[in-house]
């Protein structure tokens, strides 16, 4: 079964254009980063873009958030890149002929419709900023001599 990781990965961008406002920070250095490849750094920054969430020229390695980072949410951040794609989705490839495959998916919707709705609230509380100072105050340690590596080589 394969699951989208796009928002973990946009934060991942998003938290490393935040700390690095006055350095050079390319799709390349980014992808680095995220281990993944450019193009798809360029995917997400284009969706972060359309959503209003950060600004870049062409051309220019240097993209900026458009708003402080205590007014982006996490719940902006996932509608930005998944859109109104829910979180949990159903099996619509059960068998029809059995009494559970064909009456499952009305059960599961109401729950996945609440847990949704309450998942969608608390990430609307959960700040860009917030992650940044969970990630260098928690785990300064291990974070911290990572992050001063890879600002040093940009």
């Amino acid at each position: 079964m394969k699951y989208s990781t796009k928002l973990s990965d946009t934060v991942h961008v998003m938290v490393l254009i935040a700390i690095n406002q006055e350095k050079s920070l390319s799709s390349a250095s980014i992808a680095e980063s995220v281990h993944t490849n450019p193009g798809f750094v360029r995917q997400l920054m284009l969706k972060l873009k359309k959503a209003g969430l950060m600004t870049s020229v062409a051309g220019h390695a240097r993209p900026s958030l458009s708003k402080p980072a205590d007014q982006i949410t996490l719940l902006d951040i996932y509608k930005a890149v998944e859109g109104e794609k829910p979180l949990l989705h159903l099996d619509t490839h059960t068998n029809p002929e059995c009494g559970v495959g064909i009456n499952i998916q009305l059960s599961l919707q109401g729950f996945y419709n609440e847990i949704q709705k309450a998942a969608e609230k608390k990430m609307n509380t959960i700040t860009l900023q917030d992650l940044i100072n969970t990630l260098f105050f928690s785990d300064y340690e291990v974070f911290g001599a990572f992050f001063y590596i890879f600002l040093k080589k940009s």
